[in-house]
């Protein structure tokens, strides 16, 4: 079943069983798509659809940072509450010794011989853990990688 088919039959639930947070997030999800799908003019694959979830997951993660910054616990546990809404429509997310392996490929296979070469890495990396892990925490990974790398060699 593609996503977007998904989509439609969870709010139909959502609308029946009055889970007025999940209708709000799907409704919000369903307008992001339809923007996208504007932008592009044409359907959305599901790849495209777990992009635009991903961006929507990003947002919340840096809303949070921000109300937790600022005090206030209750935006906190609203913004996490929809992250979790969201999050339950991605592929499964790689455990942090899957994205250790998938990075050192990607350093060898970029020939990396220190920090100055994290774009090198980010470009061959980033299509392969797209939408199944954290860019900030991977980006973080590489840094400290490539740190190891250099002081190694």
């Amino acid at each position: 079943m593609s996503l977007l088919k998904r989509f439609d039959d969870d709010l139909k639930e959502a609308l029946k069983a009055s889970n007025a947070r999940k209708v709000s997030v799907l409704r919000m999800v369903k307008a992001a798509l339809k923007n996208r799908q504007i932008e592009k003019g044409g359907e959305l694959a599901d790849e495209e659809i777990v992009t635009v979830l991903a961006t929507m997951i990003k947002r919340g993660r840096e809303s949070v940072e921000q109300f937790t910054r600022g005090g206030r616990l209750d935006l906190v546990r609203n913004e996490e509450a929809e992250m979790a809404v969201l999050q339950s429509y991605m592929p499964p997310q790689l455990s942090n010794d899957e994205i250790d392996g998938i990075i050192s490929g990607a350093i060898r296979e970029s020939s990396a011989k220190g920090p100055q070469d994290m774009g090198k890495v980010m470009r061959i990396l980033m299509p392969r853990v797209k939408g199944v892990a954290d860019g900030k925490y991977v980006n973080q990974r590489v840094k400290e990688m490539l740190e190891s790398v250099k002081q190694a060699g």
